[in-house]
């Protein structure tokens, strides 16, 4: 069967609300209008206002209202309407329920999921295009985590929300509506672990979230007009990272590759190219690298838009050229 990540997102909070009183939904307008892109649908029919919570816009209140309710020994879903809007909230995540785990000594803790879309939908301009999997994969405390599939949407939040450490759970606007193949008798996935989604031995991509959707056509070009073989990996968790299965793909493959939407100061390929030069630098045949959104706000016109994030043909090109053994300074 098939099964949109919309429905398995909300089939995780439905299932988990059943088994546990103290899981509880908060956000703006999940409630009565069932969620800005409809992941919340009957929730509010099924289990009351008082546990499908709609709140006024006002991020920075209702986050430290689920705080403060996860310190109290509930368990909050926080949804935002979109990750972009979590900024008027970072007292809270970062401040709070980050730290507070390192600052009691252990005594406390907070168990609470932030989720809702991340990254870069179309032309919605540059206060809705960001990616902020960076941002919070920085921050010691918080669990960072970013689904693709269907199944991983369902199986990793349901992890999440029984967790007792904050996780950031960043979905995709553009992935809501996706249809994946869904096994319905999976349960739980862990937080902190890739996936390698196609084996490979001439290059390693990395990518998360519809990132994914580039490494996958791009490992087919490679290999149909190419012969290359690319083995891709779906990073999943962005904090922690899965450092073993990245190092041991690179000393498969000698060469790595990320891509992703976020910018590439600091980025999440920052890290990765951190880890395999720390790690695996004698397996390298050629220098690691990452393709990224352009370093500047996402602009609103289309033509702008697809000019400044990452594309199919400059990642080929780039992973022909490492395939090749020229660096980039060389073209």
């Amino acid at each position: 069967m098939r099964v949109s990540v919309r429905n398995a997102l909300r089939e995780a909070m439905v299932e988990e609300m059943r088994l546990d009183r103290k899981v509880f939904l908060i956000g703006e307008e999940v409630g009565r209008y069932e969620g800005a892109y409809k992941v919340s649908k009957d929730m509010e029919r099924e289990f009351g206002a008082t546990r499908v919570i709609d709140t006024p816009i006002t991020e920075h209140g209702f986050t430290g209202l689920g705080v403060g309710a996860a310190l109290a020994g509930l368990r909050p879903i926080v949804e935002f309407m979109t990750f972009n809007f979590a900024m008027q909230a970072m007292d809270h995540i970062i401040n709070s329920a980050a730290k507070i785990r390192f600052m009691s000594g252990g005594l406390l803790s907070c168990p609470i999921v932030f989720r809702g879309p991340n990254g870069i939908p179309r032309n919605v301009a540059a206060q809705h295009s960001q990616c902020f999997a960076s941002w919070f994969a920085h921050v010691p405390g918080l669990r960072v985590v970013a689904p693709y599939t269907s199944e991983q949407a369902k199986c990793l939040l349901k992890a999440a929300i029984r967790i007792d450490d904050p996780v950031i759970f960043l979905e995709h606007e553009l992935l809501y509506s996706r249809e994946f193949p869904f096994n319905k008798k999976l349960e739980l996935m862990p937080l902190d672990k890739a996936i390698i989604m196609r084996e490979g031995t001439d290059i390693t991509l990395t990518a998360f979230s519809i990132s994914l959707d580039h490494a996958i056509k791009v490992a087919d070009i490679l290999q149909e007009k190419h012969g290359i073989s690319a083995e891709i990996i779906n990073l999943i968790s962005l904090s922690p990272i899965d450092k073993s299965t990245i190092i041991e793909s690179v000393k498969k493959t000698g060469r790595i590759m990320n891509i992703e939407e976020g910018w590439s100061v600091c980025g999440v390929g920052s890290e990765i190219i951190s880890i395999v030069t720390a790690n695996a630098f004698d397996y390298l045949d050629a220098e690691p690298t990452r393709i990224c959104s352009f370093d500047a706000p996402i602009p609103y016109a289309k033509n702008l838009e697809e000019a400044a994030l990452p594309k199919i043909a400059d990642v080929v090109r780039a992973a022909v050229l490492l395939c090749k053994g020229k660096r980039k300074q060389e073209v």
